[in-house]
């Protein structure tokens, strides 16, 4: 798809704020500032009187706070709300999804990298893809940073943030910690794009970035966990709304649980790691050749060695969905129901009661999507 090329100048909307010991006025206007944007986000244009109805701000506060984001073309006016004849007419405020777009970078995939132009609703405005070939450590950074930028220059409304999902573990402030595949140990990569491209930059793991997405845009349950089937088996997790990270940032990394004993040896340098039954390689080589009905028999085992695995986190987290994400044809038939019948057989019946077990429904956009989530986020505190 070709679109125009421009150059826009970048604003910056909702910039980090530094953690301090005390709560300081301006963490109190950045919370009253993302109450607004979330709810215009999630359930459209509202009054400035049902504003403050709806996130329990004064009306002073929220007559400020409404002149600030008419100022940034983040909200605008829309008319008088239809149905209202006694009293002053009120005047309805919605966001403005279309003045700002996001850059989105998904390097799920060791070979290609994926890239969109996207608006804050997510729909794309412009898509990319590069190969990546034999590239990893410094000059797959300074290849993504070409990539970014090219993105960047793509965009027709002023950008507000790059959003990037990545393999490995990746800490809160953006830094690879491990991504054995692409070769990043202990990488700032957020900090370095940010200061090569002059924009902010979040970076995340590319499963909890799907979960990201499921969620926002998905409609995914408050509690859910999303597994991403791929070269290798991720997991992001969502407990009551928020995104789980863990004591290391290394919450969801399932793949790397031992799910068979005595099982082919694993890239981590493991035995019977899940991701050695699991990933979409595998999958297709113990599928091989084999007819239909054997093919889903070898999946279905697949299937509950899934189940087992996950049975522990569903029981101890009480998630309500599990979505598995990845390639449709080997997991949502024999494999998906082998998996849900496992899972209700090894957890309480209060835990099982309604648990779904789905696929993902933003299907390979969920990565995309899950790093535009990263922006909206930290920039605009929409989630």
């Amino acid at each position: 798809m070709t679109t125009t090329t421009t150059r826009t100048s970048q604003r910056g909307l909702g910039g980090g704020l530094r953690a301090t010991s005390k709560v300081l006025p301006e963490h109190a206007r950045a919370h009253n500032r993302s109450l607004v944007l979330q709810h215009l986000f999630h359930e459209g244009p509202t009054s400035r009187a049902g504003l403050a109805r709806a996130t329990g701000l004064t009306r002073v506060t929220i007559s400020d706070l409404v002149g600030v984001l008419l100022a940034e073309d983040l909200v605008e006016e829309l008319g008088t709300q239809p149905g209202r004849r006694v009293g002053k007419p009120a005047i309805l405020v919605g966001m403005r999804t279309d003045a700002y777009q996001i850059v989105a970078v998904d390097l799920s995939d060791d070979t290609v990298m994926r890239g969109a132009v996207l608006t804050l609703t997510g729909e794309a405005v412009d898509r990319r893809s590069l190969e990546v070939g034999s590239r990893r450590g410094d000059e797959l950074v300074e290849l993504l940073a070409r990539f970014t930028r090219r993105l960047i220059a793509a965009a027709t409304r002023p950008v507000i943030g790059v959003g990037i999902g990545s393999p490995g573990v990746v800490d809160h402030s953006g830094r690879v910690v491990e991504a054995p595949n692409v070769e990043w140990r202990d990488l700032p990569l957020a900090a370095i794009l940010t200061d090569r491209l002059g924009l902010p930059v979040h970076v995340a793991n590319d499963a909890n970035s799907a979960a990201l997405a499921e969620y926002t845009y998905g409609g995914a349950a408050d509690s859910m966990l999303v597994l991403t089937v791929g070269q290798g088996v991720g997991a992001g997790v969502m407990v009551d709304g928020a995104r789980v990270h863990g004591a290391a940032d290394a919450a969801g990394e399932l793949g790397h649980v031992t799910a068979v004993d005595d099982g082919e040896p694993c890239a981590c340098g493991r035995r019977g790691c899940l991701e050695t039954v699991l990933s979409t390689p595998a999958l297709r080589r113990a599928v091989e050749g084999l007819d239909r009905e054997a093919a889903d028999a070898v999946l279905a085992d697949v299937g509950r060695t899934l189940g087992k695995a996950l049975a522990p986190v569903v029981g101890a987290l009480n998630l309500a969905e599990v979505l598995l994400s990845g390639p449709s044809e080997l997991l949502a038939g024999s494999l998906r129901t082998a998996a849900h019948d496992t899972l209700v057989a090894r957890t309480m019946p209060a835990t099982a009661a309604g648990l779904n077990l789905r696929m993902a429904s933003l299907d390979d956009d969920v990565v995309l999507a899950g790093a535009a989530v990263l922006v909206l986020g930290a920039q605009l505190g929409v989630s």
